[in-house]
């Protein structure tokens, strides 16, 4: 579904511009075409790690991604084989399959896609991609506009700006990996109870 909805925003549409109308917009809820080159929210880590440039934080971003795929996709298996609790298997099988979801965007869509500033994107152009292997966005799409207001003038930093709740736009892969996340933290006592092994001689 991620990946299907993520293909279809990209050949059917430009990148959505500032002020320009959204694809869907119901009010509460707005399709968009944003493309994410760093982190949760746009946040790159070269804004807070200065000697990263541009382009190899965003290739240590994406073989970090790979290796947390690699060791969240052990531990899915790993509490399976053991049968642990079923609600850390769906948390982990979330995770795991959203952080799949972006990190193929990350590392395939910059080969398979040229670029959609302006224009609708192609698929596998004569030319190539709009980047090399691991140097992909990720496609966001879904934002949720429920509240807006003003912060009161006396507030410091923010006082007199207008704050938009929820003004971040995300995908469908975004979407399990805090589904996940939340499961972990809701039902962590649950989840993660020491088993206690039974005394046989005690119990005899």
């Amino acid at each position: 579904m991620d990946q299907g909805l993520k293909i279809y925003i990209k050949l059917n549409y430009p990148l959505s511009s500032y002020g320009a109308p959204a694809i869907v917009d119901w009010g509460f809820f707005k399709l968009l075409f944003v493309e994410n080159k760093g982190m949760a929210m746009g946040t790159k880590l070269n804004d807070f790690l200065p000697f990263f440039t541009e382009k190899s934080a965003k290739l240590f971003l994406t073989v970090f991604r790979l290796f947390a795929i690699l060791g969240i996709g052990y531990w899915l298996w790993d509490n399976i084989r053991k049968k642990t609790h079923l609600l850390l298997h769906w948390a982990l099988a979330l995770i795991f399959a959203g952080a799949l979801g972006n990190i193929l965007d990350s590392v395939f869509y910059g080969r398979l896609f040229s670029h959609s500033y302006g224009q609708v994107a192609t698929f596998l152009p004569p030319g190539g991609g709009y980047a090399p292997l691991f140097y992909g966005h990720v496609v966001d799409m879904l934002q949720f506009p429920l509240v807006e207001w003003t912060w009161p003038k006396w507030m410091p930093w923010v006082g007199g700006e207008n704050y938009l709740f929820f003004q971040y736009v995300f995908n469908v892969a975004d979407t399990a990996i805090s589904t996940g996340v939340g499961i972990l933290i809701v039902f962590n006592k649950k989840i993660f109870k020491p088993q206690v092994k039974k005394d046989k001689t005690a119990a005899e």
